[in-house]
């Protein structure tokens, strides 16, 4: 077939529901595509874990230290497993995981904005674990469907996962919420310090669709299926009457329902702000590319012995 007929019938493919596999013939776009979703992603897993990292031996309780210790693990592991997938991917051009991490330190390659923040109190952590976890369970079970196949299956796995992670940030939030005016405050405190991340973290709204952003042909690839304000809007739906019913106070007094217009309508964050946190200008890092960037060279010894061992097994 030519080129153009390779892609009809791929095209027919999409269309049709069906799974694209790694060792199937698609295009160089829906390639670049998904190296970009997946690569984020799992780079995000694996900076995602370094704020929580912190307070692994500050936990209150040994309970809580176990269960902080356990999730950092399990976001270690999803970075790791999404890697993998987005290695498969890369190998046809010569690339693998040691170009992802150049790229992440180097600044090509973005993480999302919430895990460019601090967490100074133990409060951020119970924010993390139940509002960024469950604003990131929106967006991966969406992509449940998404046409490659073996970024679904990888989904599947974790979002099961996610779910005990936002069921351990709930039981902070819940026992801080009940706790004493000094716990009630550092709980308050954090959701005022987090909500403008949260919101950015969907991304800003598109413009009038021309098919020619990341977001549109990612939706016309069918590698996700909603928008970045769609996802916004079930967030807010799903967690606003939560915080109002644990009497905590969201940061943004023009936030409400529009009955008429089914929508929850709020103060827009700074897309600007956004665009320099993303670019590794946010207030926490420079701290956390470092610690990624000490981390990754200290362990290069491990990599070098595993792979002179594989070539000498060859």
């Amino acid at each position: 077939m030519t080129e153009e007929e390779k892609y009809e019938h791929f095209m027919d493919r999409i269309d049709a529901g069906e799974k694209i596999e790694a060792d199937d013939w698609m295009p160089e776009d829906y390639r670049e595509s998904l190296i970009r979703l997946i690569a984020m992603h799992g780079i995000s897993e694996i900076m995602g874990a370094l704020p929580e990292k912190e307070w692994v031996p500050k936990a209150p309780t040994l309970h809580r230290k176990l269960a902080i210790m356990a999730k950092v693990q399990d976001e270690m592991g999803h970075g790791q497993l999404l890697l993998r997938v987005a290695e498969d991917l890369m190998a046809p051009l010569g690339k693998n995981r040691e170009n992802i991490m150049q790229d992440l330190f180097s600044g090509r390659l973005k993480f999302h904005n919430v895990f460019h923040m601090k967490a100074p109190t133990w409060g951020d952590a119970g924010i993390i674990a139940w509002l960024v976890d469950g604003a990131a369970i929106i967006s991966q079970t969406m992509m449940l469907t998404t046409s490659y196949g073996p970024y679904g299956r990888a989904l599947k796995r974790i979002c099961a996962e996610e779910v005990f992670h936002a069921q351990h940030g709930e039981s902070i939030i819940l026992a801080m919420a009940e706790g004493n005016e000094e716990q009630r405050q550092m709980l308050q405190d954090s959701l005022n310090r987090w909500w403008t991340a949260l919101l950015m973290f969907f991304g800003p709204k598109s413009k009038e669709n021309t098919g020619s952003s990341h977001q549109d042909k990612n939706i016309r690839y069918k590698l996700r299926t909603k928008t970045n304000e769609e996802l916004r809007q079930e967030f807010l739906t799903k967690y606003v009457p939560r915080i109002w019913a644990l009497g905590l106070t969201i940061p943004d007094e023009t936030l409400h329902f529009d009955e008429e217009e089914k929508l929850w309508k709020y103060r827009d964050p700074d897309w600007n702000e956004f665009k320099q946190i993303v670019t590794g200008n946010g207030p926490q890092s420079k701290e956390r590319l470092e610690l990624r960037r000490d981390s990754y060279e200290n362990t290069r010894w491990v990599r070098e012995a595993l792979s002179s061992q594989k070539k000498a097994a060859i």
